[in-house]
């Protein structure tokens, strides 16, 4: 692929006003991997409880769970709040994720696979090791999540809604990307021949895309000129705020797309 010419710089428009959450999940109970911190499972996390939901949230990182749990459920009540640590490349753990949430609610509505491994590394100089573990937490724990929730909805025959987390690199180029590319474009594969099976019995599979979604954490690990660069091809010359992704993970959610299944939703103004 031959390079392009960075565009220039946007003026930035700045994110508009959070907006409040209206109960578009009232009384269902939402599960979310990879939500300690302050990245889109965090920010969904949040969206979610606003929206009434209750929520579980898990992640392989436990401290920062602990952290994640304490500060929600101070604010939202514990009674809405739990947390299950799980490492998405752990069958065990996966099963054991959604057999927690059963356990505390008797049942489940929304899951969030948010679970994924970025890494930077030229496809000639990269190893087996990178290659394998980006796609074991990414696309791989992607699938033994939404094959557990499968087994759920379809044993138990009580409706819900999965929504995956892709990323535009699975239809775009980057140097560098090849391991996180390949896995992202195998997210949006699976979540559309999962959604054809699962349709059977009413349940819808989806995915979000987003391109950059910044939070303290990503800003320490991305040079300022990759950082400028992605802004600039932005159509709003800015990178996205973590709880816009999450909006849209909550419409996707909600009742509101009662008949979207099998789609990736691009969250940024680029595909290609």
């Amino acid at each position: 692929m031959t390079s392009r010419t960075p565009p220039p710089p946007r003026t930035p428009v700045p994110p508009p006003p959070y907006v409040p959450g209206h109960g578009l999940l009232a009384g269902r109970t939402a599960v979310v991997t990879a939500a300690a911190g302050a990245g889109i499972g965090g920010a969904t996390a949040r969206r979610l409880l606003e929206e009434g939901a209750r929520v579980l949230v898990s992640d392989a990182h436990t401290r920062r769970l602990k952290e994640t749990e304490t500060a929600l459920a101070a604010e939202f009540g514990a009674d809405r709040v739990a947390a299950q640590p799980c490492d998405v490349t752990d069958e065990t753990q996966v099963q054991a994720l959604y057999d927690t949430a059963l356990r505390l609610h008797g049942r489940l509505d929304v899951l969030v696979h948010n679970a994924g491994l970025g890494g930077t590394a030229d496809l000639a100089d990269m190893t087996d090791d990178q290659w394998h573990r980006v796609l074991d937490v990414t696309l791989t724990g992607t699938f033994r999540c939404t094959r557990a929730a499968l087994r759920h909805f379809r044993d138990t025959g009580h409706p819900g809604v999965i929504v995956n987390n892709a990323s535009v690199v699975g239809w775009r180029a980057q140097a560098g990307q090849a391991h996180y590319a390949a896995a992202k474009a195998g997210v949006m594969a699976l979540t559309r021949c999962a959604a054809v099976e699962a349709a059977a019995y009413g349940v819808r599979v989806n995915a979000v895309a987003p391109s950059l979604a910044m939070h303290p954490h990503l800003v320490k690990v991305t040079s300022a000129a990759l950082l400028e660069e992605l802004t600039a091809r932005e159509a709003f010359g800015r990178y996205a705020e973590p709880w816009e992704v999450a909006n849209v993970i909550v419409l996707l959610a909600s009742d509101y797309t009662s008949y979207l299944t099998g789609e990736t939703v691009s969250v940024s103004s680029q595909r290609a």
